[in-house]
């Protein structure tokens, strides 16, 4: 749809607020009509690619969050249009000051009725990436109240350097919450065509899903066009360089079949297919 291609207008404060905070919450980013059509092929392929059999009471911490499917838009054309698109792609170029940016990797967060809280983390800590010019659009595709569980966001955690090395658990909840115990969060429901951006180290977390319906949220990693890959750090960073960075090579910059620009200013005329 042509509102993907448009560009949304980002205030010098929204801006300001990013890098102040670590992260930033825009209203009416996409439409309702917008959300729906692609929302509801999202919604085909997590049924469709969904493996998850456990009841929720049998699952541990991490399984009872959400269900989490990756790489959308490696089976669709219609996802493919929606996750390379320029209105997001220039936001988060944007909101980090960078030129371009290219696509991680997508993952669809599908918080079931009566699904638990997700854990304090900071994404980045997965990531074998050389700086960090990363960020994540978390976009709901209905109105999250709290009682859903909508995001939220320790305000100015992105600038902390204590307990990047833990993997979300309930260690993590533990050990990170009581960490940021005297700083200010960020929890409030998400209107319908909200999108947050956040930053790759900003610590954040969700609250269960209280009500009778899915917690639907479509979420984008973007990386900086010249990202250069880091040596792994922990097992999972390897894991992710194999599977999201295929054939890059140590120290040289990502470019990839699986890593397209989205957005790039110097070259503001291509638009991703």
């Amino acid at each position: 749809m042509d509102e993907l291609k448009d560009e949304y207008p980002l205030a010098e404060e929204q801006i300001a607020c990013y890098r102040r905070d670590g992260f930033v919450r825009l209203p009416n980013v996409l439409s309702p009509a917008v959300l729906e059509v692609y929302g509801a092929e999202f919604t085909r392929l997590v049924q469709a690619l969904n493996r998850q059999t456990l009841p929720i009471a049998e699952r541990n911490t991490y399984g009872k969050a959400f269900l989490q499917i990756t790489n959308l838009w490696e089976h669709s054309e219609i996802v493919k249009e929606f996750v390379l698109c320029r209105r997001l792609g220039k936001i988060a170029a944007e909101l980090m000051g960078v030129d371009g940016v290219r696509i991680y990797h997508d993952q669809a967060l599908y918080k079931e009725p009566g699904g638990g809280f997700t854990p304090w983390h900071a994404d980045q800590f997965y990531w074998p990436l050389a700086n960090d010019n990363t960020v994540t659009a978390w976009i709901p595709l209905q109105p999250v109240p709290l009682e859903m569980g909508p995001l939220s966001f320790c305000v100015g955690s992105h600038k902390l350097l204590k307990n990047r090395d833990m993997a979300i658990s309930d260690e993590s909840e533990e050990r990170i919450g009581r960490t940021l115990n005297d700083y200010a969060k960020d929890v409030k429901p998400f209107a319908l065509g909200e999108v947050s951006f956040h930053s790759g180290w900003t610590f954040h977390r969700a609250g269960p899903n209280g009500t009778g319906r899915m917690r639907a949220v479509m979420t984008i990693i973007y990386m900086e066009d010249g990202m250069r890959v880091a040596a792994p750090k922990n097992g999972n960073q390897q894991v992710d360089w194999d599977r999201w960075l295929p054939g890059a090579q140590l120290g040289e910059a990502i470019d990839t079949p699986l890593n397209p620009v989205c957005y790039s200013r110097r070259h503001a005329s291509e638009v991703s297919k």
